[in-house]
């Protein structure tokens, strides 16, 4: 999303200062362009000339300096750029912003530019949950500025709480996350994904579970969440964690998915079951921990888990579903049947003993079956260009979209 987007950083002064310089790396490396206006107090702490190093551009610093590509700088800037970003926001170029004052050359832009700005605040902890500096936040979140909240840990000042800037990497990913929800051509769709395996618990010590770690299903929430999709990850135990900008619900057993699902049923457009549920669970669950005893075995009496799929196909009505088909033989009669079976619009179907395309492995091998009887083969991929790839066809299939 900011492959040629053209950002005017403005970066005032607080400690975190040192930050902007690998924001503004990070930033030229995910393909944007950067120009840096700083106040006078950020240039104490770094000067323009590291800035203008970094962006490769000449850094804006004085109302006065005459600029020889801009004439009239500060208008000049706002009409190159494609958004503002401010990084970090100190409580005094905040409450000049709330208060509509212009006295240097970041605050003339700011006030000039009509284009998006997003705010990163940073600042002491007290400075932050000041009635004053909250009520200034507000009122730029009202004008139609997007805020981004500070992190929470270790400050200069020696204390811990509110009011740190967020790292560089996360910055960018809020930037790309607010372009995608603005340009991305998912932005239209709710999508609810599910993810990992379900575990069944046999005692309180042992449970009945899979290999799936929950790699797909992630790398399909993070894209559709990159293209603008609101996104919500249902994820069974997984060592991963959530994507950014997704809502994130975690559970454990099939029947807790299925309750989790069944809740935002209603209101998604599209679902992408990657979970790998437990099919079956035990019928009785111990209180206490199966003492084992030398030289017996020990029998489990399992029971049939809800078919999730198939009561998502039962109950489908403007939603495009798509599952998944993990299988060890006849991959396509068992995913043809499956697709029929639970009124699927779609299936991926994988053979999980061809190597690069089992549990835990970045990468997979996959075929897209449709109810027509279209297959279409995939070669092996990242799990995230299957993700792509997957939501491609929801994008050529789901009908909100072509309206």
């Amino acid at each position: 999303m900011l492959k040629g987007k053209k950002i005017v950083l403005g970066v005032t002064g607080g400690i975190a200062v040192y930050k902007a310089v690998d924001l503004v790396s990070k930033l030229k490396k995910a393909g944007a362009q950067v120009r840096v206006v700083m106040t006078e107090a950020a240039t104490k702490f770094v000067t323009p000339l590291t800035f203008k190093e970094i962006s490769g551009q000449a850094v804006a610093t004085d109302m006065w300096y005459a600029n020889q590509e801009f004439n009239v700088e500060h208008i000049a800037l706002v009409e190159w750029a494609d958004m503002m970003l401010l990084a970090p926001a100190t409580a005094n170029i905040i409450g000049k912003m709330a208060a509509g004052i212009a006295d240097d050359l970041l605050s003339t832009t700011i006030l000039a530019c009509q284009k998006p700005i997003i705010v990163c605040p940073a600042m002491n902890t007290g400075m932050y949950n000041k009635t004053v500096v909250q009520e200034n936040i507000n009122k730029l979140a009202k004008w139609g500025m997007t805020i981004m909240p500070p992190a929470v840990g270790h400050l200069a000042c020696g204390t811990t709480g509110i009011g740190r800037l967020p790292e560089p990497a996360d910055i960018v990913e809020f930037v790309q996350q607010y372009l995608a929800m603005q340009e991305g051509d998912l932005r239209a769709l709710k999508v609810l994904v599910t993810a990992a395996g379900t575990r069944e618990p046999i005692d309180p010590v042992r449970y009945i579970g899979n290999r799936s770690s929950g790699k797909m299903g992630y790398a399909i929430a993070k894209a559709a969440s990159d293209r603008g999709a609101k996104v919500i990850l249902i994820s069974g135990p997984s060592l991963l964690a959530p994507p950014a900008g997704v809502e994130f619900i975690s559970v454990e057993s099939t029947q807790e998915m299925l309750d989790a699902v069944l809740k935002y049923y209603d209101e998604v457009d599209v679902v992408i079951k990657a979970a790998a549920v437990a099919d079956y669970k035990s019928n009785v669950v111990a209180t206490q921990k199966i003492k084992k005893h030398d030289d017996e075995g020990i029998s489990l009496l399992l029971d049939r888990n809800p078919d999730i799929l198939k009561i998502l196909g039962s109950r489908k009505k403007k939603q495009f579903l798509v599952g998944f088909a993990a299988e060890t033989q006849n991959l396509l009669a068992n995913a043809q049947e499956k697709i029929q079976k639970k009124n699927l619009d779609m299936i991926v179907a994988n053979d999980v003993t061809l190597q690069g395309a089992g549990f835990n492995a970045d990468t997979n091998v996959v075929k897209f079956l449709f109810p027509d009887g279209k297959v279409r083969s995939l070669e092996k991929m990242a799990k995230s260009a299957v993700a792509e790839a997957i939501l491609d066809v929801v994008k050529e299939n789901v009908t909100i979209l072509r309206k």
